[in-house]
């Protein structure tokens, strides 16, 4: 278990057996939809070219050893009983590993920021056991850093070009996650149909099968916008019915054609099936590699979950009902030899034939659930990767109101449509369609085992041994798997590296980009001593309202708010420098969202806020969180009254100078009649340029502690500027690379990232804001 895991980790780790157990039946449906489908194409793909099915079924017996040691070895002794330990805070995935490595070395992931970031993301997590790998190896726990641990952090954070292969190498196993999102569907649904061909001739079925199967994934992604939350109390019944009948065919078949098939499990049947096919069995690996897809989905899916529930789902339901099943038809094949075609060495010839138009049905059922698990999974990537910068912005949809994790993206879901329907058109049977999902699942379990290796060192403070260990025994099982895989380049294998390709490069220049984006900002902010000259009244008019300034910046005066005054020397009475930034956590606790400062003397009634959230948190709507960013200002000029005198004066040059606070302060709206609110009085005021408004905004203090009279004046101020109306001052910035920069940085900026800019969504908080409140403010960036 993650050292960082404690309160923030999901609440249904400490709960009683009765809610495990509810929770790993639920997993069923969530997590294990792909990989219970597997049995439909495993056996078909593996005979597909490469090896034929002798009389001697030494080919059977070998591919039946080498599937039972693939799932015992990878999706049992890998995920279970090591990976799944290492939660970021709950959560798992490719990203989880990327996060905790960021934050135990160190390496700055947000340029911008803060000692109060590290605090909030430290290890928090004191009273239970650090007993990850004692389970393997009897060790101790280890509280401190290693040798190995120290000296791997210092590698880390003194090399940027470390920093950038681990960004490459995390990015490059989500881009393959993508891409299974697009594969698993197709060939799921397109291997579920394909029992239709036992009952037609092949004439016919080739009529049939593909138009029958781009109907059902047509109607898979059309109905991504209801939201699994109308169906989700159907899916794990679903696949629990599936398991329940490729369990039960698969030990009728061992019963009656080869009670002795268990002998087939020994690993001496793989060297034989090796020697006996020699390239050819090498190449029909790829086939068997895909009786793991959906490995990763225990990891990626363990945040709606717990450990205990996914590792019960399955070690005694799946587990056992895979190797049934494979055993099963191992079983059937292993009594017939002669065989029409290729496309009868699969499931539903093993099928009894009066059972084979119901298990059609339930295989049909099944393949859809899987294939919307895995939809899911590829919205909340992409969702981790939009909050990290690492992705543009896109429209999030949530589809429930009570579980985060549903979600739905409706651009990336119709590109998802598209991208399945060609590559089910194009390739038209499930050999290319294996091929491509094998090699894409296939290079994520690699990213995941190089990711671990260092977790197990940096994270984990383990002897170096563990994880050099730990890498060539996974690494070099999945390295054979990965060859045979790629060899199949031109056989189908070429679409998830053509796609990651694509989508590596969009991720890429719109992190760099950004990046760069950031650092101009950080050239050409304004020092505070600049807005301390101008005196308390900054030297402007200072009209009614709040000033709402958007700045990525963290500290310093955005160089949009002199250009905004240069031009209208005009401002409002309360300005708050506004912060929205994502840290490499999943969650940030509600009362630690806020950090709020004074931008200056109080006199000046400006402050900074900075509003955290992690990369699995859901942004409030406008208006609810315009309520918690007002109360968050409250209850800091309550608590800086008798608390925190240190703020009030003085320049906001570190973090020393920002405090956490809640949205605590609660205040009430009460409608008025009179068409104009009241405002401050004083000669060189200008009436409010805001609509009126027939709300007042009224604070109810509390009784205790007592409001000093400082404080209570200046909350008199910020509740007569929200009476009076928010406006947003945003930044429209339109980048360009400098004269001079090379070729690819010229078209990464002038015309990769500026596509990416104006084709996507724009800021969050820029969604929803009346267009009466919004002022732009532009700027040119040569970057």
């Amino acid at each position: 278990m993650d050292l960082e895991a404690g309160p923030l980790s999901n609440p249904a780790k400490r709960q009683t057996w009765s809610s495990v157990l509810m929770l790993a039946y639920q997993s069923l449906g969530v997590v294990y939809g792909d990989l219970s489908t597997s049995p439909l194409y495993v056996y078909r793909n593996t005979f597909a070219d490469d090896i034929k099915h002798s009389d001697s079924n030494d080919e059977i017996y070998g591919v039946l050893s080498f599937v039972f040691w693939t799932l015992t070895l990878i999706p049992l002794l890998k995920y279970v009983l090591i990976v799944l330990r290492a939660d970021d805070n709950g959560e798992g995935g490719t990203f989880a590993l990327y996060s905790l490595l960021v934050r135990h070395g160190r390496i700055g992931f947000i340029p911008n920021g803060q000692v109060a970031d590290e605090e909030l993301m430290a290890c928090k997590k004191k009273d239970e056991p650090f007993h990850l790998l004692n389970d393997v190896v009897s060790i101790s726990p280890c509280d401190g850093d290693t040798y190995s641990s120290s000296l791997l952090k210092r590698l880390l954070a003194k090399h940027k070009n470390s920093q950038r292969i681990l960004l490459l190498l995390s990015l490059l196993g989500t881009c393959m996650v993508i891409g299974d999102g697009v594969l698993t569907p197709a060939i799921s649904v397109f291997s579920a149909i394909s029992g239709l061909e036992l009952s037609m001739s092949r004439e016919h079925h080739k009529y049939v099968e593909l138009p029958t199967a781009c109907f059902i994934l047509l109607c898979l992604f059309t109905l991504q916008r209801v939201g699994t939350r109308r169906l989700g109390f159907l899916f794990a019944p679903i696949v629990i019915i599936w398991l329940l009948c490729i369990s039960l065919i698969g030990a009728y078949n061992i019963v009656h054609w080869n009670p002795h098939i268990y002998r087939a499990l020994s690993p001496c049947y793989m060297f034989k099936f090796l020697k006996k096919t020699g390239r050819g069995g090498w190449m029909s690996l790829g086939g068997v590699l895909l009786c793991i897809t959906g490995s990763e989905a225990m990891y990626a899916d363990l945040g709606h979950f717990s450990q205990s529930s996914v590792k019960i789902a399955f070690a005694f339901v799946v587990y056992p009902s895979l190797l049934l099943a494979y055993m099963g038809q191992a079983a059937f094949l292993s009594q017939h030899h002669v065989i029409e075609n290729h496309h009868q060495i699969g499931f539903y010839v093993s099928v009894p034939e009066r059972l084979r138009w119901p298990v059609l049905v339930i295989a049909i059922l099944a393949a859809v659930v899987g294939s919307q698990s895995v939809i899911t999974g590829t919205f909340s990537i992409i969702k981790q990767c939009s909050a990290l910068s690492c992705f543009p912005r896109v429209k999030i949809v949530h589809t429930s109101s009570k579980i985060d994790g549903q979600i739905y993206i409706p651009d990336i879901n119709w590109i998802l449509m598209i991208l399945c329907l060609a590559v089910t058109i194009g390739f038209r049977d499930t050999k290319h369609l294996g091929n491509a999902q094998g090699l894409a699942v296939i290079i994520v379990m690699l990213v995941t085992t190089c990711l671990m290796s260092l977790v197990i060192v940096v994270c984990w403070h383990k002897n170096i041994f563990f994880a050099i260990c730990f890498l060539i025994f996974f690494g070099t099982i999945e390295v054979i798997f990965f060859s045979a895989s790629l060899i199949k380049f031109l056989e189908g294998a070429w679409f998830p590296i053509a796609l990651a390709s694509v989508l590596m490069m969009v991720m890429c220049i719109w992190h760099y980009g950004t990046v760069k984006k950031y650092e101009f900002d950080v050239q050409n902010q304004v020092p505070i001593n600049w807005l301390l000259s101008l005196g308390p009244s900054l030297g402007f008019v200072r009209v009614r309202g709040i000033g709402l300034i958007h700045t990525e910046l963290a500290s310093g005066i955005p160089a949009i708010f002199t250009h905004f005054v240069t031009n209208l020397p005009a401002f409002h009475q309360v300005l708050v420098f506004l912060c929205i930034k994502s840290i490499p956590i999943p969650h940030v606790r509600p009362e630690e969202r806020f950090l709020v400062g004074r931008v200056g003397p109080k006199e000046f009634r400006s402050y900074r806020v900075i509003v955290r959230y992690g990369y699995h948190d859901v942004h409030k709507d406008d208006l609810e969180f315009e309520k918690d960013l007002v109360s968050s200002i409250a209850e800091f000029i309550r608590s800086a009254g008798h608390e925190h005198n240190s703020l009030a004066e003085g320049t906001d040059n570190g973090d020393e100078k920002m405090t956490v606070v809640s949205a605590g302060f609660r205040f009430s709206e009460e409608k008025i009649e009179s068409e104009e609110a009241p405002g401050l009085s004083g000669s060189n005021e200008m009436h409010s340029s805001a609509i009126p408004r027939k709300k007042r905004v009224r604070f109810v203090l509390p009784k205790s502690p007592k409001i000093e009279k400082g404080a209570e004046e200046e909350l008199q101020d910020l509740m007569n500027a929200r009476e009076a109306g928010m406006a947003f001052i945003l930044g429209h910035s339109h980048m360009r690379a400098k004269s001079g920069s090379s070729l690819i940085k010229r078209l990464s900026i002038n015309f990769g990232y500026e596509l990416l800019r104006r084709n996507f969504r724009g800021p969050t908080y820029a969604i929803g804001i009346p267009h009466a409140s919004t002022l732009e403010v532009g700027m040119a960036y040569n970057v």
